[in-house]
């Protein structure tokens, strides 16, 4: 009977201790499914983190499509609207060609100021057209653009996944891992949440819009008045414009923009050559010469960590620091010592381009002048020949040692630096970089060996005048003429009928490039470089696939 009784009790036990058992099984995989839930949370959390602070932007495979299609766009409607607007009346009475007004376009919206149409047959409508193509075509206003965009997409993407990382944060409170997950977690993340991540972002990236916004607005109304100041204050100046009749402030508005812009153009004839005497004009340009080009970063790392050290806003210390470009996405944002560099290098290069004019054309190209005007005329020489491609002096009757280095100014990058320090950068050691080069990229070829290209084809397309008319097309002239529009300055040695061997009565000097005494074709070459140099930024790490040793 005990028997009996002890395994009646022992099967009456059976279902209690049953569930009890399934009870605690149930509770240790709740608690397994907890940790795993939100360990993947954190998870996908160090992820955006790591994508969203510690590196940089993602290339946008699309970027380099937009940009093409973005300047044909502009060049066409430019072409359409000057085709359009009556042209001035006077001169020789002929309408540009269509080749020509659209050359005209590209070389506007390109910021190339290469010149086949002289400026006076336009009238006040179409010198408007093309100063809007100078002020959509410069590199700040579309880096201006540029950072609208990513304005924009962030702000959009903050407001799709707010509602998403709310329920995340919901999670994270209701979960209670293990001592051990919670010590993981105190170890594996970061003191910066994604949401606050994704915010600093956001207000770094619209804190600098409005900082380059402020530049570009600053620049062009300081310039403008400066410019209509000097003119209405110096007699020659108005003298020049009253004969052309050009209105004055038509012609600072103008020259401001094409100057920060780099583009060159000038709403005269002779451009800068015009007033080779007005020293406080060409100082007054030079200023915007280097902030619209060579030395906009340093001012705009200036104008950030100024504007940090006055607000002491997080977004702002944040961008001001070494990561800023990282952060913005911003490829004018500089470090500081690069930018100390990049102004001892530019400094260094107007220098030397200083020495050797003043050396060499001291009493010959500069005649007539006073020394301190030769000064004057050399340093505006020296900081043009790096984009803009004003000038004060007819570049043929420079020495060729110095066209030579004007040729290699032209070629050079904006921010060429002499940087003899190691860079630390998380993205030199990509990955991607170890796994060889593609097939596509093993394609694209070195800047010089396009240029040497471009060169080939135009002395193709002019060889008969290369042998009829040497010393107005020789190859250092097509040179100069292919760098010019490859760097989008727009210097250029010209033509002169007085250089012809075999002297053609019905020849009449224009004050034009020599691209415009070219064929169809080799303008529409030179439209190509234009367009080329203008997105050479796309192909500046071209040609790693060829081994010279």
């Amino acid at each position: 009977m005990d028997g009996a009784h002890k395994l009646g009790e022992l099967f009456h036990d059976v279902p209690r201790r049953t569930a009890a058992a399934l009870d605690k099984a149930l509770s240790l995989l709740r608690s397994l499914s907890k940790y795993h839930a939100h360990h993947d949370v954190t998870e996908r959390m160090a992820r955006t983190r790591q994508c969203g602070v510690g590196q940089g932007w993602p290339p946008r495979l699309g970027s380099l499509p937009v940009h093409v299609a973005y300047f044909l766009a502009v060049s066409w409607c430019g072409y359409i609207l000057l085709g359009d607007l009556k042209f001035r009346a006077g001169g020789d009475g002929s309408r540009p060609s269509g080749i020509d007004l659209f050359f005209t376009a590209v070389s506007a919206a390109t910021v190339s100021s290469m010149s086949v149409v002289e400026m006076e047959v336009f009238t006040n409508g179409q010198l408007l057209v093309l100063t809007l193509l100078m002020l959509v075509g410069g590199e700040v206003f579309v880096s201006l653009m540029g950072l609208a965009s990513k304005w924009s997409t962030l702000s959009k993407q903050a407001t799709e996944n707010s509602g998403r990382v709310e329920s995340h944060d919901v999670t994270e409170l209701e979960m209670r891992p293990v001592a051990d997950a919670v010590d993981i977690e105190k170890t594996s993340t970061s003191s910066v949440s994604p949401v606050d991540a994704k915010r600093l972002r956001l207000n770094a990236v619209r804190s600098l819009f409005f900082i380059v916004l402020a530049i570009f607005l600053t620049v062009h109304g300081l310039g403008t008045a400066a410019i209509a100041a000097y003119v209405y204050s110096s007699p020659g100046p108005r003298r020049t414009l009253q004969g052309k009749a050009l209105n004055v402030w038509t012609f600072a508005v103008f020259t401001t923009v094409s100057t920060f812009s780099n583009c060159g153009f000038m709403p005269n004839n002779e451009n800068m050559v015009a007033f080779p005497r007005d020293t406080g004009l060409q100082l007054l340009l030079v200023p915007q010469v280097l902030a619209g080009n060579t030395l906009f970063a340093p001012l705009l790392a200036a104008c950030v960590r100024a504007a940090a050290a006055a607000t002491r806003r997080p977004e702002l210390v944040e961008t001001a620091s070494e990561n800023g470009a990282e952060l913005t996405g911003y490829g004018h944002l500089l470090p500081v010592r690069r930018c100390v560099m990049l102004v001892a290098t530019v400094a260094g290069l107007i220098a030397v381009q200083m020495a050797m004019v003043c050396g060499m054309e001291w009493g010959g190209a500069l005649p007539g002048m006073s020394p301190w005007e030769k000064v004057s005329n050399a340093l505006f020489l020296a900081v043009n020949s790096r984009h803009t491609g004003e000038s004060t002096v007819d570049l043929s009757t420079l020495a060729p040692a110095i066209l030579v280095l004007f040729v290699l100014m032209m070629y050079l990058p904006p921010y060429t630096t002499w940087f003899p320090f190691e860079e630390n950068s998380s993205i030199k050691d990509h990955p991607a970089e170890s796994q060889g080069i593609g097939l596509l990229e093993s394609t694209v070829l070195s800047q010089l060996s396009y240029l040497t290209i471009f060169v080939i084809a135009i002395c193709i397309t002019e060889r008969t005048k290369l042998k009829e008319d040497p010393l107005n097309f020789n190859l250092l002239s097509i040179v100069v003429e292919v760098v010019s529009a490859y760097g989008n300055v727009g210097f250029s040695i010209g033509y002169s009928c007085s250089r012809q061997i075999s002297p053609d009565q019905l020849c009449t000097d224009r004050w034009t490039g020599l691209v415009g005494r070219w064929s169809d074709s080799g303008k529409l070459i030179l439209i190509l470089v234009m367009l080329f140099g203008r997105l050479k930024k796309f192909s500046m790490k071209g040609g790693k696939a060829w081994k010279l040793s």
